[in-house]
């Protein structure tokens, strides 16, 4: 285990318990990791040392006298900038909030890792108000990605994302409310699952309403299951918040795809993919086949919601404004005050018809999944595009759903949706495979990742980490 850093959470706790690796010296591991990159990506909006590494000695002692808080006892963890930790501002990567304070409470997912004596390192970047698919802020700058600081690390969940893949934290835990998990998993190389909604709670309640999620950021899938037994649950702030799972999202992981029936979709039927993004997801899906998957090429029969997302996305950006005044407008992103300006002018009329769109969606993909147990596709149609921008040069858009036409749907439909890496381009930019499987399938859509993962070959270390080898 010569890289601490790097090394899954599985294979840290399995060390911490038999005395071969302390939490110290992976809490420590990961902060050298910041130390080496964060100059580089820009990933943290905050790093607490003193806090961290005391949260490692308990951690520490706790296993020594073979008395664990939880499976997850002591892995370093960095936490979204749009979760509330107690004791740590949570800023939301705007100027408008001020990180005086006070900061009482932890939300759910933060408070069930706390609680399992995971060890809390930090916050990470996100755009303002996480509104858009990549990751910067006048506040605090633009987020950089491991196989490339000059690449965008996506949105909005990117400063986890990239931490994750650099070693700056073991895993981490995320919000998506349009693809804010899986797109910045699928420019990263890493894993991430968006939930089925209410399975993992948020509080206080997003602006964005029922289309945001909260997930794991991880590098393996079983990492993600793992996290999962950790932050799945009931929690009385949530009044939508599911109970707690009977099993173990471990459980029946690693029983193969014999059988399941995958629908595979390239393009939604209304989507457009580079030609590498195409073909390493093609390759992808003959995996599973060759694994005993019973594979059909269908789409789903759905039209492209996007204006629908449009309307609902717009608005929550308006109500996000409510809180302040006026003059609010002039000192946000440019992007997501035209979101909060198109926001404004919409009825309850237009936000209803957007809501019956949202149902007529859920009820085809209801349908689709009586015949096809999960459905497969790429996660972003695009490797990533340069830092700093909202869309790839010459595009024909700047929003960012122009650019991500297969993850917004599954925030309407709410279904679980997992990112995991299937390849690189020749220029050695990550692609993602994205399974999607009906609501309350969460433990389907792990067991199909993990059986493609079981069966191939991890990608190599991200460009900068392997830079940083030789210096």
């Amino acid at each position: 285990m010569t890289d601490l850093s790097m090394t899954s959470a599985v294979d840290l706790t399995a060390a911490y318990r038999s005395r071969q690796v302390s939490p110290v010296e992976a809490t420590e591991a990961a902060l050298a990791a910041i130390d080496r990159f964060e100059p580089e990506v820009n990933a943290y909006v905050l790093v607490d040392r003193e806090s961290a590494l005391a949260a490692a000695k308990e951690s520490e002692q706790r296993w020594g006298e073979g008395a664990p808080a939880s499976p997850v006892d002591g892995i370093p963890t960095p936490i979204k900038d749009m979760l509330l930790t107690k004791g740590w501002p949570t800023t939301k990567g705007s100027s408008l909030i001020d990180e005086a304070g006070p900061w009482p409470e932890d939300a759910p997912s933060v408070a069930r890792l706390r609680e399992a004596g995971a060890v809390l390192v930090g916050k990470t970047t996100t755009p303002e108000m996480a509104w858009k698919g990549v990751t910067d802020s006048r506040r605090y700058g633009v987020t950089g990605n491991p196989w490339g600081a000059g690449l965008t690390s996506g949105g909005s969940s990117g400063g986890s994302a990239t931490a994750v893949g650099l070693g700056m934290g073991t895993w981490s835990v995320g919000t998506d409310g349009g693809g804010s998990v899986r797109i910045p998993a699928s420019f990263t190389g890493t894993v991430a699952l968006k939930p089925t909604y209410g399975l993992v709670p948020l509080y206080p309640a997003s602006a964005f309403g029922t289309l945001s999620h909260a997930g794991p950021m991880t590098r393996t899938v079983t990492d993600t299951a793992l996290m999962m037994d950790t932050i799945a649950g009931f929690d009385a702030r949530d009044w939508s918040a599911m109970p707690r799972p009977q099993a173990s999202f471990l459980d029946g992981l690693e029983d193969g795809v014999e059988g399941v029936r995958v629908g595979f979709s390239p393009t939604l039927g209304f989507g457009r993919n580079d030609p590498e993004v195409e073909a390493a997801v093609r390759a992808a899906v003959q995996v599973l086949a060759d694994a005993g998957a019973q594979v059909e090429e269908v789409d789903p029969g759905i039209e492209d919601p996007v204006e629908a997302f449009h309307v609902l996305w717009f608005a929550g950006a308006a109500k996000v404004l409510e809180a302040y005044d006026e003059s609010a407008l002039e000192r946000i992103d440019p992007g997501l005050r035209r979101c909060v300006e198109q926001g404004r002018t919409l009825s309850a009329s237009d936000y209803l018809d957007a809501v019956q769109v949202r149902m007529q969606l859920g009820h085809r993909m209801g349908q689709y999944h009586l015949a096809h147990d999960v459905l497969v596709t790429p996660t972003m149609p695009i490797p990533a595009f340069e830092a700093g921008r909202d869309a790839p040069e010459g595009w024909p858009s700047q929003l960012w759903t122009s650019w991500t036409p297969y993850t917004y749907p599954f925030n309407m439909t709410q279904q679980p949706a997992l990112s995991l890496p299937c390849g690189l381009t020749a220029d050695g930019r990550p692609i993602g495979l994205q399974v999607v499987a009906a609501r309350h399938a969460d433990a389907l859509v792990l067991r199909v990742g993990r059986a493609y993962e079981a069966r191939t070959d991890p990608l190599p270390p991200p460009t900068l980490l392997r830079g940083a080898a030789s210096r």
